[in-house]
This record gives structure tokens, C-alpha cells and sequence, in this order.
């Protein structure tokens, strides 16, 4: 085996020396006519979040970008090193990373092109016939969003328009397939009743998106009659959702608290959503700093007050915070990702969908059973005040029904 000229070593040892991404960045500064001053400080950067040959590889492509005859400035360099498709690479997420924090360029506009391909794609899927007035209230939303943006209202996000656009493409396939109609104008009453009838959970969702799509298509001179004008929800007003029985309660408890087989991140999201009521997106968006060890509380969300934890709710948080601590990463995040461990974004939404597929229950359940559970035995306007939830929201969790175990003993004194 050849040895390396200047240490010694041998090309395994070689490679894995925690020091080449440094002798890498001081030999592309002295090949630089010109070297930008925060090259060695990315360098350090990377060595700390990257393996040795991983570094290497991306400082020799950064060097590829300074050598050639574009600007250099960082937001230059920062779209160059942007690689086509649904992602931009590793190299432009850690420049990305790197001048962002330290404020020498903006953010890529990488999720808007992300979220504009899904909803053109979502556009294409209606049949032609129908699919200029779906493109039309695409852009309606999109329209609708910017005004409120300069307004100082709540907008709407991503997810929601998406939601909606695919909620119309499955209306113009049902009616083109089931139907064989080809134009918005023969949409009736019977065809809006046939398509919501086929998930009948969703059929309050999607009756507000039909709503909003054919008053904007009435207003366009797409059609006369709104169909959806005499349709009714008729889904029940309460809570309809499932819960988990209290014996199943007892054993994720057990599995999370107890058993080693769980991962540090299902554990810690079923024990806060069984116990604390947190949602998915209270535990991806924890960070460190939301921490408080003296008083063993954390912040949620946009919760009001600290929730302060148990003995077993901390025990599981400490598990989740050594498994972050092995992963030597700098995100401020308390669930990291082998994705987001490199950056400092927050594990992605799919990624905590899936957390609980072990256990086979999903967040939304375990929160809606602690929900139900504090709305039933204490007074629902301080479950409203403690989890900074509307009245209203509250409400639908209280039941008309109490179980026969709740009731006294018909002699008992």
C-alpha cells in the first residue's frame, strides 16, 4: 500500500483523516487568485457534519464554481451550485445552510418550486376538457394568498391549496369516467352527492373546497347554478374520530417507557401525544432551547404556558436528546433526522407521519383520546386555556354518552 507523502499514512488511513477537508480548502485558497474569506470557516463547517471523503468531494466542487468566470459573491455562488429536480443537492444545502445563518445570502426558493411542481402536477391530472377552469382557481388561490400576505392575514399555506387543487382533480375525473361529462356547465347536484358519497369521512372537507371552486366558477360565467348550493354536510357536529381503549393505552405506555425495542423518536411522539396531547407538529418543531432541566418543562407550540413533564415523559425526552447528542449535529431540533442532521431544519412531515407505524396508531388518535379524555372529566374551558385552543375546537371533543364504569353504584352512599 502507498503511504501518503507529507503524514505517513496509509490511502484508508489517509482518507478518513479528520484534517483533509482543511489541507483541501488552504490548497483551493492558494489556487485562487482571489479566495473568498469564509472558506475555511466552511470547511470546518462541513468537517463537522460531513464524513472526511464527503467533505473533500464537496470542497473540490466548490472549487469548481470559484474557478470558473461567474461571480463569486455568495448568492451567485449559492443558485449555481443548485442542481436540477426535487433536490438541490448536497452541496447547495450546505451553502445554503452556512450563509443563511450567518446572513450572507437569502434562502433558496427551493420549496416554492417544489410546491409549484405539485400543483401543476395536480393540474395536469384533470382531464383536458376540464382543465383550464381547475388551472384558473389554481391561480385564484395563489392570488388570494398574496392579498392576504400584504393584508397581515392568515394566508394559505402550501398543503391547504394543494389539498384543495386535488380535491378538484378528483371531481373532474369522477366526472369524466363515471359520467362521461366534458365541460363544468353539466355538473349537477346528483354528480356532487355521487362523488362525496364516496368517502363520506371527508365529505365536510370536501364540500367547502367544491363550494369555494363553483362560486369561483359562477363568478367566471363557467356555469349558471352553483351545485353545491342545496348540498348539506350532514356529518355530525362532535367529535366522530377514534380512540384508543384504555387497556391498548397501558401497553404503547409500557412499550415506550419501559421496552428498549422503540426508537428514541416514536417514543418520545407517543408518549408527549398520549400523555400531553401534542401533535406532530408540536414534537417536529421541539427544539433544544424549548428545554427548560430545572423546572422539566418544555414549550409547545404556540401553548401559553410550559408543560411541565413526569418523571416518565422526561425519562424518554433524555433518551431522545442522547440519541441526538450521537449524532454530533449542530440543528437546534430535538428530532434529527440522518437528512436534516447536516442543517438546521426540522425533520420533514413525512418523516413523522410514519414515526408510529410500529405501534400501529397515529398522533392524531393518541392526541384525540387524551383530548376527549380532559374535555370528559375537567372543565373544558381550562383544557381550552392550557392547550390555547378556541372554545369551539373544544367543544366537539365533549361526549353526550358516559361509560356505565364512570357512573356511581346505584346503592353506593
Amino acid at each position: 500500500m502507498r503511504r501518503h507523502a507529507g503524514l505517513g499514512l496509509c490511502s484508508v488511513c489517509w482518507q478518513k483523516h479528520p484534517d483533509r477537508p482543511f489541507i483541501a480548502a488552504e490548497n483551493l485558497a492558494a489556487r485562487l487568485d482571489c479566495p473568498p474569506p469564509w472558506l475555511g470557516d466552511f470547511a470546518g463547517h462541513l468537517a463537522a457534519r460531513h464524513c472526511a471523503s464527503r467533505a473533500c468531494t464537496m470542497i473540490g466542487t466548490l472549487g469548481r464554481l470559484l474557478q470558473d468566470d461567474h461571480p463569486n459573491h455568495p448568492q451567485a455562488l449559492l443558485d449555481r451550485a443548485r442542481r436540477p429536480g426535487r433536490s438541490i443537492g448536497s452541496l447547495a444545502r450546505a451553502l445554503e445552510d452556512y450563509f443563511t445563518y450567518r446572513g450572507l445570502a437569502l434562502p433558496t426558493d427551493h420549496a416554492d418550486r417544489l410546491a409549484a411542481g405539485r400543483r401543476r402536477r395536480r393540474v395536469e391530472a384533470a382531464p383536458p376538457p376540464l382543465r383550464p377552469q381547475v388551472q384558473t382557481f389554481a391561480e385564484s388561490l395563489l392570488r388570494a394568498r398574496e392579498r392576504a400576505l400584504r393584508a397581515g392575514t392568515l394566508p394559505r399555506t402550501d398543503t391547504t391549496i394543494d389539498a384543495a387543487l386535488a380535491i378538484v382533480r378528483d371531481l373532474a375525473i369522477f366526472l369524466a369516467d363515471q359520467w362521461g361529462k366534458q365541460d363544468w356547465a353539466l355538473a349537477d347536484v346528483h354528480d356532487v352527492e355521487a362523488f362525496l358519497a364516496r368517502r363520506p369521512k371527508a365529505r365536510q372537507r370536501r364540500l367547502i373546497v367544491l363550494r369555494q371552486f363553483f362560486r369561483f366558477a359562477r363568478s367566471r360565467k363557467v356555469l349558471l347554478v352553483d351545485p353545491t348550493r342545496e348540498v348539506q354536510a350532514n356529518g355530525p357536529s362532535g367529535f366522530s374520530g377514534t380512540t384508543v381503549a384504555v387497556g391498548q393505552q397501558r401497553e404503547l405506555f409500557r412499550r415506550w417507557t419501559t421496552a428498549t425495542d422503540a426508537h428514541p423518536h416514536e417514543a418520545l411522539l407517543g408518549i408527549l401525544a398520549l400523555l400531553h396531547a401534542a401533535s406532530s407538529r408540536e414534537v417536529r418543531l421541539l427544539r433544544v432551547g424549548d428545554i427548560d432541566p430545572g423546572d422539566r418543562t418544555v414549550r409547545l407550540g404556540k401553548r401559553p404556558h410550559p408543560v411541565p413533564l413526569d418523571p416518565a415523559s422526561w425519562s424518554v425526552l433524555q433518551r431522545c436528546l442522547a440519541h441526538r447528542e450521537s449524532q454530533r449535529t449542530d440543528n437546534p431540533h430535538v428530532i434529527v433526522t440522518k437528512i436534516t442532521k447536516s442543517g438546521r431544519a426540522a425533520a420533514s412531515t413525512a418523516y413523522v407521519s410514519h414515526i408510529l407505524d410500529p405501534c400501529g396508531d397515529p398522533p392524531r388518535k393518541l392526541r384525540c383520546t387524551r383530548l376527549a379524555e380532559l374535555v370528559n372529566t375537567l372543565d373544558p374551558k381550562l383544557v381550552a386555556a392550557i392547550f390555547g385552543m378556541d372554545p369551539e375546537g373544544v367543544m366537539i371533543y365533549l361526549a353526550d354518552h358516559v361509560d356505565p364504569g364512570r357512573l356511581p353504584e346505584p346503592n353506593a352512599p
